[in-house]
């Protein structure tokens, strides 16, 4: 339940906190003291849309919070968490800080939070029944969103619309497939057929590099076969080469080192100097053996190193990257075959049709029984906001092509008198019946709301008398399950809260400032006495007020 709230700067507000109570809270004042600023607030705070010229004149920002309970409501708790927002398992305190530029920053539990945040823990906790709902129940879907809304079964509703853009999809795409079968089939040949003269070069991963390389050794394998001979020589063959060379400056050092025990780690590294130049000699042997000069490989070579080339320019790549063009055409090809093939598209589209309509169909049976059900709940709700022997009911029609609503449309109708037939809602009603079925439905529909606190802005216009006194008493009856908040300008409303609060509008340094306070049981007398009788109060409508307050008491 809301436990508090606090506005700062909003409006007409300076400085407000209000703590709420359980039951049946009424607020009440003049027209244009600022009874809807509270709910504004409170609708920000639970993910309205901001403008700037909410904020007080003269001031930089205005700052609203909200401290809700949620004992017992384990769902709250579980939707904090899965956001990692923090929680005391207890209470969650909403906060939204709005600057004059339209800017604005929102918080829970001292958190940063989006928008879309606040509307998905509002949800939980909050019902807010407009004073013009009833404007907008003659709209086809209003109409729709309140039966599902009643059955419980907005998620799947949301299922159903997601599963026929699916659908959609799948059969637009088998369309356009049929729609450019010619222009595929030649992109197809294309790819194909370029594919084909990829394929026939037997392309190798990492083959230019290795071609390169070994082009470079054919083209020059009499230099290399040279080359080495010519190391060989120097190291071993030739007069004065660089092994006899060593072997002399070894034996004369070895001779010495008998003298001078010191030459024996340079004679040690001399002898491994020894080694490797021998191994080093037959490398370069071993090498210069097995240079072949091989006129036909080198041709062979380059004719190969020619034909990728050749490719490579006329595809606008590089050499090394035919194998991947290669593949990407081939996936390509792949795509559109998979594309143009009739069976395996009308395949993906039947599947996506039997996929909505198992939906559908489901939601269908959802809307069937809670139809009948708001119907007569709301016809006996009807009898007593006298419309006696009125009857309501919902018609859902089966629809020519199923929609992305479902495969029925939803039209309320009515039978405004006793022995008339049903008529569609828009086309029957009056104002004030209008007024008084959307009460009715409200009423109803918050009997089932699984929120705990359930806002009324003057849901009550348009009626009066008996049907007020009926109004308010419904209302009170609500509030013995949830809490209750109900902006009224009607005294037999009024006169049902068990908590009453004055809005009232005062000047203040030349400033009009809105306040809010409770009232005890003889300012409560006096404000119903100014509701019945208007800026005229005497003691008969003061009578008048008590007799009312103590019949509801």
């Amino acid at each position: 339940m809301l436990l508090s709230l606090s506005v700062r700067d909003f409006v007409i507000v300076d400085d407000l906190t209000l703590e709420f109570a359980e039951g049946f809270t009424v607020l009440t004042g003049e027209t244009g003291a600022g009874k809807s600023i509270m709910l504004d607030a409170l609708a920000l705070l639970l993910g309205d849309r901001a403008d700037g010229a909410l904020v007080r004149e003269g001031q930089d920002k205005a700052e609203m919070s909200a401290l809700f309970d949620f004992t017992g409501r384990p769902e709250v708790g579980a939707w904090l968490e899965q956001n990692a927002l923090p929680s005391d398992d207890s209470a969650v305190l909403i906060r939204r800080v709005l600057d004059r530029n339209g800017r604005s920053r929102s918080f829970i539990n001292g958190t940063p939070a989006t928008l879309t945040q606040l509307k998905q823990l509002g949800e939980f906790l909050v019902d807010i029944h407009g004073q013009h709902a009833h404007q907008s129940l003659v709209r086809a879907d209003a109409q729709r969103n309140l039966l599902d809304a009643y059955a419980g079964s907005d998620a799947l509703a949301r299922d159903v619309a997601h599963s026929h853009q699916e659908w959609q999809q799948a059969r637009r795409t088998r369309e356009d497939a049929e729609k450019r079968s010619r222009e595929s089939e030649l992109e197809r040949e294309r790819l194909a057929w370029q594919i084909n003269e990829l394929t026939e070069l037997a392309l190798v991963p990492d083959e230019w590099n290795a071609l390169n390389q070994s082009h470079s050794r054919l083209a020059n394998a009499t230099e290399l076969a040279q080359t080495a001979q010519l190391a060989v020589d120097a190291l071993s063959e030739m007069d004065g080469n660089c092994l006899s060379v060593l072997a002399t400056v070894q034996s004369k050092l070895s001779k010495l080192a008998s003298l001078d025990p010191r030459l024996s780690d340079t004679l040690s590294l001399l002898d491994s100097v020894d080694a490797e130049l021998r191994e080093v000699v037959y490398g370069l042997r071993d090498y210069a053996s097995a240079i072949d000069e091989d006129p036909q490989e080198l041709a062979r070579t380059e004719q190969r190193i020619d034909a990728l080339m050749s490719a490579a320019r006329k595809y606008r790549v590089q050499p090394q990257d035919l194998p991947e063009k290669l593949a990407d055409w081939q996936g390509q090809l792949e795509a559109l075959e998979a594309a143009a093939d009739p069976e395996t598209l009308s395949v993906a589209e039947a599947a996506s049709l039997s996929r909505y309509r198992s939906l559908a169909e489901a939601l269908s049976a959802k809307r069937r029984q809670a139809a009948s059900e708001l119907s007569a709940r709301i016809s006996d709700e009807m009898q007593h906001m006298a419309m006696d022997g009125a009857r309501f009911a919902i018609e859902l029609a089966p629809l020519s092509e199923p929609s992305a609503h479902g495969m029925e449309s939803v039209e309320y109708l009515v039978a405004a008198n006793a022995g008339t037939s049903f008529r569609p809602l828009a086309k029957v009603a009056s104002g004030g019946e209008l007024s008084r079925i959307s009460l009715a439905m409200q009423v109803v529909i918050s009997q089932v709301a699984s929120v705990p606190t359930l806002i009324f802005d003057e849901v009550d216009v348009g009626i009066g008398g008996r049907v007020a006194e009926v109004v308010g008493k419904l209302l009170r009856q609500l509030g013995e399950r949830y809490q209750v908040v109900c902006i009224t300008h009607l005294p037999q409303v009024a006169s049902c809260g068990t908590t009453h609060w004055q809005v009232s509008k005062t000047t203040e340094r030349n400033r009009v400032v809105s306040r809010i306070r409770p009232l005890d049981n003889e300012e409560r007398v006096e404000e119903i006495a100014r509701m019945l009788g208007g800026a005229d109060i005497t003691e008969t409508t003061r009578r008048h007020a008590s007799e009312m307050l103590e019949l509801n008491a």
